[in-house]
C-alpha cells in the first residue's frame, strides 16, 4: 500500500469514527480538473477526488458548496466524509452512490425548483471558488447585472484577451456588457441558490441497490430508492435562477420531464429564451479559456446573436 492510501485509509476511519484498509481500487469518471477513484474495505466504498497539493482550496470550495445544497434540504448530493493533503496530495473523499443515467427526472425539475427558493439577500457568496479550472469571484453584490457584469463576462473576457482571443470578441464583447441592462427591462431576479455548474454530466440517478456503504452500518435500501436524482461537482453561489436552467440545455443530457416539471413547480419567465444565450456565454468563454479549440468562435456568435436581439 501507497503512503498515500495509507494515510487516506486514516483520515477516512477518522471522519468515520470507523477503521478502514484499502482492499480495492478502482479508477471512476470524474471530470477533465481532478482524478477520481473509488476506495473499498471489502464493506464500505467511498468516492475519491485528487490535485495537486496546492490546488486543495479547490476541494475546500467544493465541500462548502456541497454542504450549502445538502442543507438546502432540495436535490441530494453526496455526503462529504473528509478532505486535505495526505502523502503531498490533495484529496477530497465524498460517500460513493452508484449512479445510472436514467431516472425520476421530473422530482429533479420539482426538487431544483424548491432549491432555487432557497434565498440570500444579496448576489454571490461567502466564498470564491472554481467554475472547472478557474477561480470564480462570488464576493457580495446588491446588483445582479453589476454581479454578472464584472464577475461573470467581464471576468472571462479579460482571460480571453490574455489567452489571444482579442479582436472583435473583445469589441463586441465590450458592446454587450455596456447593455447588459437592456436584457432586464422588465425581469428582476431574487438571489436563488444554484448549482452553478449544471451540465449534464454533473447529475444522475440512484442505481438499483444503490445502499450508502459509506455508513459503517449501512441504510436499508428503502432509504435510496432506485431513480432518486443526485447532483454533485458544483460551482455554488446566490444568482438567477436562470443560470441553472440555461446550463442545463447548453450541452444537453437532461430528459424532457425535468424542463417541464420544473416549470409547472415554477414558471420561467418569458425573457428566458434571449437571457439563455447570455448566461450560457459565460460557460462558453471559459470552456475558451480552458480548452481553447473553436469555443472563442462559438463565443462570438453567441455575442453576435445578442447584440442582434438589442437591435
Amino acid at each position: 500500500m501507497s503512503d498515500f492510501q495509507r494515510e487516506l485509509a486514516t483520515a477516512i476511519g477518522r471522519a468515520t469514527g470507523a477503521g478502514f484498509e484499502v482492499r480495492s481500487r478502482e479508477t471512476a469518471p470524474g471530470g477533465d480538473i481532478s482524478q477520481s477513484f473509488r476506495l473499498g474495505d471489502g464493506t464500505r466504498s467511498f468516492f475519491v477526488k485528487t490535485q495537486a497539493a496546492a490546488r486543495l482550496d479547490l476541494f475546500e470550495a467544493e465541500a462548502a458548496g456541497l454542504a450549502e445544497l445538502a442543507a438546502a434540504n432540495a436535490v441530494r448530493v453526496p455526503r462529504v466524509i473528509c478532505f486535505g493533503i495526505a502523502a503531498g496530495t490533495a484529496y477530497l473523499v465524498l460517500e460513493y452512490l452508484a449512479l445510472e443515467s436514467r431516472g425520476d427526472a421530473a422530482r429533479l425539475g420539482r426538487q431544483l425548483a424548491q432549491q432555487h427558493r432557497v434565498s440570500a439577500k444579496r448576489f454571490g457568496g461567502a466564498r470564491d471558488n472554481w467554475i472547472g479550472a478557474t477561480l470564480q469571484p462570488n464576493a457580495w453584490t446588491d446588483d445582479w447585472i453589476d454581479f454578472w457584469r464584472e464577475r461573470r463576462l467581464g471576468l472571462q473576457l479579460k482571460l480571453a484577451a490574455k489567452n489571444g482571443y482579442g479582436g472583435t470578441l473583445q469589441r463586441d464583447g465590450e458592446m454587450l456588457m455596456a447593455r447588459l441592462d437592456s436584457f432586464f427591462a422588465n425581469y428582476r431576479p431574487a438571489p436563488s441558490l444554484l448549482h452553478g455548474d449544471l451540465w449534464g454530466g454533473n447529475h444522475g440517478f440512484l442505481a438499483e441497490g444503490a445502499y450508502d456503504l459509506s455508513c459503517p452500518s449501512g441504510h436499508r435500501k428503502s432509504e435510496y430508492p432506485c431513480g432518486e436524482p443526485v447532483i454533485f461537482d458544483p460551482a455554488v453561489y446566490y444568482g438567477d435562477r436562470e443560470c441553472d436552467l440555461a446550463m442545463s440545455e447548453l450541452f444537453g443530457g437532461f430528459a424532457p420531464a425535468f424542463h417541464a416539471a420544473y416549470r409547472e413547480a415554477w414558471p420561467l419567465d418569458p425573457g428566458y429564451a434571449t437571457r439563455r444565450t447570455l448566461y450560457n456565454l459565460y460557460h462558453i468563454l471559459n470552456h475558451a479559456n480552458m480548452f481553447g479549440g473553436g469555443y472563442a468562435t462559438q463565443a462570438h456568435r453567441m455575442i453576435a446573436q445578442l447584440l442582434a436581439e438589442l437591435g
